[in-house]
């Protein structure tokens, strides 16, 4: 198997509603490697969604349209994919799991109908082998095979995700993408999701890419990091890169922001101002309107991407000047 799944390279998505341009996605790159766990990170209407939704091949059009990059999965370019090619790629090698589980799930189908139906539209198989493998998967995720018989209304939000997370790994995707799989949910269930889909990694040899606000999330189950603003990766690295030296001054916000149990303190850290609008993104670097470190420099001229290792890159001069190196 090839080293790299999945390349992602200067990816642009703009959305164009009523005369106006919105800048979802600007240039932004990445890879990830079989059985491999990335992290998105970043404030809401950065991009993470829309990038989620250009590797699915369901960005919107209109008004949403891809006008540039190349997204390389297994060797090929899904971009130049037929969308009959990608009905077959879509449940089968890659897989998504969405926002809000109480949403996701049609409240009119059993949800081992559910499971069922991406089985029969990937599979040639029986209607009752499909419903066995509905079984099979509801039992893999925690919940017993009987209940397949029954309606979305009558599971609570945490077995709803189980269900949503089992309609997704039917047919052993070799990626899954979650977005925010954890976040209408309490901290207990929180914690029993993200087990599962650990655990549910290691046994079907998926990779993973997880959206997410919660970098608490990120150092429970990620090997690796993008922190995404505005559309671009600002800072990527391993969990060790971002978690011990990160160097970009949005990173260093998102993690001062996070409470210390061990300090004393009236107020939390916040970044100030806020995330720009789509439709009118600054010059230069996009953060600098929000950046304590900022210069003139950064107002007029796009930063260049800075590699601290093979593994870490910054977005920002101040990394390549070595003003962002850590005291």
């Amino acid at each position: 198997m090839s080293e790299i799944l999945l390349e992602v390279k200067d990816l642009v998505i703009h959305y164009f509603t009523d005369g106006e341009e919105a800048c979802a996605v600007n240039g932004l790159s990445f890879d990830l490697a079989p059985q491999e766990v990335i992290g998105f990170v970043g404030e809401t209407g950065a991009g993470k969604t829309t990038t989620a939704l250009g590797i699915m091949g369901l960005v919107p059009n209109p008004p949403g349209r891809v006008l540039n990059g190349e997204i390389i999965f297994q060797g090929k370019d899904l971009l130049k994919a037929s969308e009959a090619e990608m009905r077959k790629i879509r449940g089968e090698k890659i897989t998504m799991i969405f926002q809000d589980p109480m949403t996701s799930l049609n409240p009119v189908l059993t949800v081992g109908d559910q499971i069922a139906e991406v089985v029969l539209l990937h599979n040639k198989m029986s209607k009752k082998q499909a419903m066995a493998r509905a079984m099979e998967m509801l039992e893999m995720v925690g919940i017993p095979g009987a209940r397949c018989s029954e309606y979305p209304h009558q599971f609570s939000g945490g077995m709803k995700q189980r269900v949503v997370i089992a309609i997704a790994l039917a047919c052993n995707p070799e990626l899954l993408i979650a977005d925010e799989p954890t976040t209408a949910l309490d901290v207990t269930i929180q914690a029993q999701v993200l087990d599962l889909m650990r655990k549910l990694k290691e046994d079907l040899k998926t990779s993973l890419i997880m959206i997410t606000h919660d970098l608490g999330v990120v150092a429970e189950i990620c090997d690796k990091v993008a922190v995404i603003y505005a559309g671009e990766v600002v800072e990527s690295g391993t969990l060790k890169d971002i978690f011990t030296d990160h160097r970009h001054p949005y990173t260093e916000g998102l993690f001062a922001s996070i409470p210390d149990l061990d300090e004393d303190v009236d107020r939390l850290h916040v970044i100030k101002g806020l995330m720009p609008s789509p439709t009118d993104l600054p010059t230069g670097c996009k953060f600098h309107p929000r950046c304590p470190y900022a210069t003139e420099r950064c107002a007029s001229e796009r930063p260049k991407p800075v590699h601290l290792s093979d593994t870490h890159m910054v977005l920002c001069p101040r990394a390549g000047d070595g003003g962002a190196q850590k005291a």
